[in-house]
Parts: structure tokens; C-alpha cells; sequence
């Protein structure tokens, strides 16, 4: 299997291309600001053919350049329909701060196709099943990505609901802390230690990793609830 990812934009926000190998069709996942040039880089590198973009939340910075990959590849954006009227109206979902460091303005539009996800579907897409989690949170429409590898592993597209050594904020619009508890509680500590975790902003991670380690998951599995750290957006 073939993942590439690197950061873009402003706020660093991860952007992944995940395929069965090199040469063949590929899924892009949070395409965000600034993300064309370096995604048409990647598919033009390991010769893809991309057939979809997935987002797992609706902020700008993992969604900004969904409309022109989209629209530039003739392909569809798959999004939660709690977080779809973020892709035309973004200011919505940012901290009143934001709003005015953009002047009031964030010009975004939705793709031509747009697709809605669904808790517990799963999408056959370029030759990978994925399963979506809804993990409302960080954001209303927020979803988590699993997807097993052809080697045997697994691997979790887990947007701004976790991080290495840390979870999503809650504290933006649309953000809940007792959402944010319950879905890490019942949709993040019940996959196994070895799933590989790729979240939306700093580096991999592990399941087994951060329930050992995480302060932020301590005592989840025993029914308490956690603050939102400020972190992502």
C-alpha cells in the first residue's frame, strides 16, 4: 500500500493520498490551503489516478482546495452532512479571532459532486475499504477513516479527533467536550493497540501508544469525561 502525506498550509494540517500501490487509483484525504500544487506533485510522482477526496471535518485547513482538486480531477468530495455547510460558509466554524485575522472574509465554495458519509459506512474506493466512524467532537460532522493495508496492518485517518500526545479542541463552534469524550470512549480506545494513527496535524502515532501515554485519554475507558486542549482548529 502507498500513503503519502505532508503538511500545508498555514496551520500545518496533514494531507494524505492513500492507494494500493504506485501507478494505481488513489483516494486524497484533507485536501486543505495550499494543498493543490503539492497533491497534483504527488500524483504526477507515483503516477495515480485520483477517484475521490474524504474529509473528516469541515475546517478550512483540511478542506480549502477541496472544490478545485475536485473540480480540476472531474471526482466527488465525501463529507459529513453536520459539516457540509462549512465548505461554503468556513467562517463558520472558526474562533471570532480568526474570523477578524481574515477580515470577516474566507472565499470557499462546494465541489461540483459532494457525497455525504454516514456512522458505520463503509467506501470501496480505488480498490481500499474504508470505514467511516462518525466522531463528533472537535467538530458536529467530524469522522475517522479505517482502512486495513494488503501487508496486513491498520491504519486510522483520525482528522482532528486525535493526536499524537494530545485530541482535537473543543472550545470552536460546533465543538462539544461530551461528544469529544464519548466518541473518543467508543470509537478511538476500542481499536486495537497496533492501528496506525495519521492525524490531521504533527506526526503518526499508535493506538497503544496514546492509551498509554495520552493524558488527555486518561480514565476514558472508565467512563470519565476530558477538556478540550487547544489544539488544531
Amino acid at each position: 500500500m502507498l500513503v503519502v502525506g505532508f503538511p500545508t498550509g498555514a496551520l500545518q494540517a496533514n494531507c494524505y493520498l492513500i492507494a494500493p500501490g504506485e501507478g494505481e487509483a488513489c483516494v486524497i484525504v484533507d485536501p486543505g490551503q495550499d494543498a493543490a500544487e503539492p497533491v497534483a506533485e504527488a500524483i504526477k510522482e507515483h503516477g495515480l489516478t485520483p477517484v475521490a477526496a474524504i474529509l473528516t471535518h469541515g475546517h478550512f485547513d483540511h478542506c480549502f482546495a477541496v472544490a478545485p482538486i475536485c473540480d480540476g480531477n472531474d471526482i466527488p468530495a465525501w463529507i459529513h452532512p453536520d459539516d457540509r455547510d462549512l465548505l461554503s460558509d468556513p467562517l463558520k466554524g472558526v474562533s471570532a479571532e480568526s474570523a477578524a485575522f481574515f477580515g470577516g472574509k474566507l472565499a470557499m465554495r462546494e465541489p461540483q459532486e459532494v457525497r455525504e458519509l454516514t456512522d458505520q459506512s463503509v467506501l470501496d474506493l480505488a480498490g481500499l475499504s474504508m470505514t467511516v466512524d462518525h466522531t463528533p467532537g472537535h467538530t458536529q460532522g467530524s469522522v475517522t477513516f479505517r482502512c486495513g493495508t494488503q501487508e496486513g496492518g491498520r491504519l486510522l485517518f483520525a482528522g482532528d479527533t486525535l493526536f499524537a500526545g494530545s485530541i482535537g479542541r473543543t472550545d470552536l463552534p460546533g465543538g462539544d467536550v461530551h461528544k469529544m469524550a464519548q466518541s473518543l470512549r467508543t470509537k478511538i480506545l476500542t481499536l486495537p493497540d497496533d492501528t496506525v494513527v495519521l492525524p490531521g496535524h504533527g506526526p503518526t502515532t499508535t493506538i497503544g501508544r496514546e492509551r498509554v501515554s495520552n493524558p488527555f485519554l486518561a480514565g476514558l475507558e472508565e467512563g470519565s469525561t476530558v477538556p478540550g486542549p487547544l489544539r488544531g482548529l
